[in-house]
């Protein structure tokens, strides 16, 4: 007589992974910064090994509290991405001062260049591509250099609307990817609706543009929560997804999570296998916890973190 197999149900309600979406969520990353950091006692309880974890720099936070991030996560195993705000560095001479202080302090090895947050620069950079020219990166032998994508466009650059300047910056930071022996990837602002953002990375490469795209993806949150950040971050049509949610009682004390649109683009990139969008960027406006939890219960064997908790 063969042996019963008594296997462990499913809690109800419990989310169905599928092999599309845990192969899109293989090597995500997630952003953090040294305030919500310090908030996480175990990354490796919580992030899948080899996961690269940017680290945002909001102007006013010292470059120490920085640096001293970045060393943690690394000697954590994770490698670590801090982002580099052209508008916040005063001068060539800072910009090496940051880079000689992650490298020596933290091993860093990696950065996401931008333009920043703040209207008016504290100095002589006003974009990513300014600081791209300095060449310390190169000279510094950093193994990956990322920069700014915009699925919706960006009133900072474009304050008129429409995309033309946008699109200009991104034919620059081609020429600078065929030249450049670091890796490179364009990482973009989230966005709410796949529909959009398949058409924005379809559109991309119709132009020539053949940079790996890290698309941004809000992670769990409350909606209230979310359309905060949507405005503050010059979310475009997208938005749209978020208010007709709000909309809905049933829907509107529920909190959101990127399910709809990861399994959208995640289909998407299993029917079309030369999808540009090779990989999912969170931005945990709900909690790093919150965020990683989700991955874990949706992706599979590719989300598994480096230590996890056993059940008793």
């Amino acid at each position: 007589m063969a042996l019963l197999n008594f296997k462990k149900r499913a809690p109800a309600g419990a989310p169905t992974v599928t092999p599309e979406v845990e192969a899109f969520l293989k090597g995500y990353s997630i952003e953090v910064m040294p305030r919500t950091a310090a908030k996480v006692d175990n990354f490796r309880a919580l992030l899948p090994e080899g996961t690269r974890v940017y680290i945002a720099h909001v102007d006013g936070t010292p470059i120490e509290e920085m640096v001293e991030t970045a060393k943690r996560l690394n000697d954590d195993g994770f490698p670590v991405m801090p982002h580099f705000p052209a508008r916040i560095i005063r001068d060539q001479a800072m910009l090496a001062d940051w880079i000689a202080r992650y490298q020596g302090e933290a091993d860093v090895k990696q950065a996401l260049l931008l333009a920043g947050g703040v209207a008016q620069p504290h100095g002589d950079f006003h974009s990513s591509m300014q600081l791209l020219e300095t060449g310390l990166f190169d000279k510094a032998g950093f193994t990956h250099l990322h920069v700014a994508g915009h699925p919706e466009g960006n009133r900072d650059i474009d304050p008129t609307g429409g995309t033309r300047l946008v699109d200009e910056a991104l034919q620059w930071k081609q020429k600078f990817y065929d030249s450049t022996d670091a890796q490179m990837a364009l990482a973009t602002q989230f966005a709410f609706d796949a529909g959009p953002i398949i058409k924005w990375a379809e559109d991309v490469k119709a132009a020539g543009v053949d940079i790996p795209i890290h698309i941004g993806i809000a992670g769990p949150a409350k909606l209230q929560t979310l359309i905060k950040f949507a405005i503050a971050c010059g979310v475009g049509p997208s938005l749209k997804v978020l208010q007709k949610r709000a909309m809905d009682m049933t829907k509107l004390l529920l909190p959101y999570e990127p399910t709809d649109v990861i399994a959208q683009l995640a289909a998407h990139k299993a029917a079309t296998p030369d999808f540009n969008i090779t990989n999912v960027h969170f931005f945990p406006l709900g909690g790093i916890k919150t965020n990683a939890n989700w991955a874990i219960n949706n992706g599979g064997t590719s989300t598994v973190p480096v230590s996890p908790v056993k059940d008793v």
